[in-house]
């Protein structure tokens, strides 16, 4: 097994101790403290609803396919793939509320977007697949927010769109075993993260945030 992907196990780990986020209530009033909520929960979903899902399906036989690397090399590709798809869902309605209660512009809010979901890749830099990859990932997010009206997308459910796909065609499962899967498995992470957007919305000060993004902007 690769050390790219050995380090990929470490950034579960690390993810998972840095997700004291259940006892947080501190306010979400920096666009840095923003992007930290952002890449640390889609961290989170990406590792328990991945996790989950193959735990559900192999039962008993969960435990020993960790001692067979192929499988774990596997895992290590869905989880970085999920979480980039997790990144790209927060990303857009994290953004999409502050550029609604903070009166951000279009443009605003676009080149905000772009910064959340670069700071998302790079506080994970040492663990990312090949560059080719990830700038695959950029180049589909520049691509999603091109067109985004991000007032509608704030009152809408539908930012949720990619992880869902992601955890489905990710999960290192046969495809004889998932066929009956997708809709289960879909909403899952959709409902993961309602806890998610719910702290959000309680903590994230969203006129603070868009005037931080603001000065920020013409420093």
């Amino acid at each position: 097994m690769g050390v790219e992907w050995s380090k990929g196990i470490l950034f579960l780990r690390e993810a998972a101790a840095r997700m004291r986020f259940r006892r947080e209530n501190t306010a979400i009033n920096t666009v840095g403290i923003m992007c930290d909520f952002v890449c640390t929960r889609s961290s989170f979903v990406a590792q328990k609803k991945l996790y989950g899902y193959l735990k559900a399906r192999m039962g008993t036989r969960y435990p020993s396919m960790f001692e067979d690397d192929v499988f774990v090399e596997s895992i290590n590709i869905a989880k970085l793939h999920v979480f980039a798809a997790c990144l790209s869902d927060l990303t857009v309605h994290a953004v999409a509320r502050v550029a609604s209660g903070g009166a951000l512009e279009g443009e605003e809010a676009r080149t905000l977007a772009l910064h959340c979901h670069e700071a998302g890749l790079a506080d994970n830099g040492d663990v990312l697949p090949d560059a080719g990859t990830v700038e695959a990932w950029r180049s589909a997010f520049v691509k999603r927010i091109a067109d985004v009206h991000w007032q509608n997308a704030a009152l809408a459910a539908d930012c949720f769109t990619e992880s869902p796909k992601a955890l489905f065609k990710w999960a290192p499962i046969a495809d004889e075993l998932k066929r009956y899967d997708r809709e289960i498995v879909e909403n899952s992470i959709r409902f993961a993260f309602g806890e998610v957007t719910r702290s959000f919305r309680e903590r994230a000060e969203l006129p603070e945030l868009a005037q931080d993004w603001r000065a920020q902007s013409v420093t």
